[in-house]
């Protein structure tokens, strides 16, 4: 009987022994959803948050910079500069993230995780984006120039189809039929501008100044499709580091360097002579033609911070595309602030864009909430687009 009552006692313990650990398992499977969920959840707000800053900074910078050229601005030159000039603005993050001190756990992480890029790589990559940026903003500065600012915004939009291409090739992206649909429908949207009959600007641009503006506004949208894609393939190749700092140091220096190329050509060009008697003539008077300025370079550095943070967080498609959802709302406002025309081939332009960023939306919802692989121990694998430490 005393063996019996034993092996029943061994039983017994077993049978409770296998419940703990399926009872451990099972909470530990339901608290990992909860995790992701949480992870999920704080990415997107910052998303949301990042989402806002592009799409006001653009906006209003887009529409100050078509008031500058309507009251009697015309240096090219200047109206690219306040574009990047505001940088330092964003200086004062260094010193309130100021780095703390190391723990032994953190030095181990850092120098298994990846060795840093030496200081040559990163000079080569905040150069070369760069001048990328100088001459893309240059281009739009022409575009907004002769363009009426509805026809300028909806041109805009052919920057997500330029983008998807070059992530085709330089970060891997992979075309469902949801973005297929959305580059189809944003293309069609730029080319219907071409045709339309009431191309001339309220102020009497000609015709030639006109296709002028056009093929600078395309030619700016590719170059910001690719200024874009290169940045992504720097976070994720060269980089490394999921940090906001990283996102920081990429504002920064490529504005730096940009400001620098656009100083030189405003003064090579000799435009900078003719900024006083610019603003003396200034329709609206000397302060606002400051302000003006001012706050362009304000709200283009606030695009900045939107438009890198997003392609950190998710990719530079969808930087773009979160871009062009913010282009329908500048020929709408357009409207009442300079009485563009909007007639119908513009409202079908509007729709189409508008559909086609909704089509690429939904796709990046559909890859989000995509079941994690996980690894060979069991644990939830985490995206490239995983947030900052």
């Amino acid at each position: 009987m005393g063996e019996e009552a034993q092996q029943v006692q061994l039983h017994i313990m077993s049978k409770v022994g296998k419940e703990e650990n399926s009872t451990t398992e099972h909470i530990n499977a339901t608290s990992r959803p909860t995790s992701a969920q949480r992870r999920n959840y704080k990415r997107w707000l910052r998303m949301a948050i990042y989402t806002i800053f592009l799409i006001s900074g653009q906006s209003v910078s887009v529409l100050l910079g078509r008031l500058y050229y309507k009251k009697g601005g015309k240096s090219k030159w200047l109206a690219t500069l306040v574009q990047l000039v505001a940088f330092p603005l964003v200086l004062p993050y260094y010193i309130i993230s100021a780095p703390k001190k190391p723990t032994t756990d953190d030095s181990v992480v850092v120098l298994v995780h990846s060795k840093p890029p030496s200081t040559l790589i990163l000079s080569s990559i905040y150069v070369s984006i760069g001048l990328l940026v100088a001459g893309d903003c240059l281009l739009y500065s022409i575009g907004l120039m002769y363009l009426p600012v509805s026809t300028y915004s909806l041109i805009c939009s052919s920057q997500l189809a330029f983008n998807a291409l070059f992530s085709f090739f330089l970060n891997s992206q992979k075309f469902t039929p949801f973005i297929v649909n959305s580059l189809v429908l944003l293309t069609i949207s730029s080319i219907l501008l071409v045709v339309q009959s009431d191309s001339e600007d309220p102020s009497g641009v000609s015709k030639g100044k006109y296709v002028i503006g056009f093929v600078c506004t395309v030619a700016a949208s590719a170059g910001y499709g690719l200024v874009l894609s290169l940045t992504q393939l720097a976070f994720r190749k060269v980089l490394k580091r999921e940090t906001f700092t990283v996102v920081m140091d990429m504002i920064v220096y490529q504005s730096l360097v940009a400001t620098a190329a656009i100083v030189v050509g405003l003064f090579a060009s000799g435009e900078w002579k003719g900024l006083n008697r610019e603003m003396e003539e200034f329709e609206l008077g000397k302060v606002s033609y400051l302000m003006t300025l001012i706050w362009t370079a304000i709200m283009w550095q606030v695009f900045a911070v939107g438009s890198v943070g997003l392609i950190f967080e998710a990719s530079s498609l969808f930087s773009n595309a979160i871009s062009v959802l913010g282009l329908p709302v500048i020929p709408v406002a357009a409207v009442v602030v300079f009485h563009d025309k909007l007639g119908g081939v513009k409202v079908i332009s509007m729709v189409l864009a508008i559909w086609g960023f909704v089509s690429y939306v939904y796709q990046q919802y559909l890859d989000d909430f995509k079941p994690k692989p996980e690894d060979r121990n069991g644990n939830i694998e985490v995206s490239n687009a995983s947030p900052p430490a």
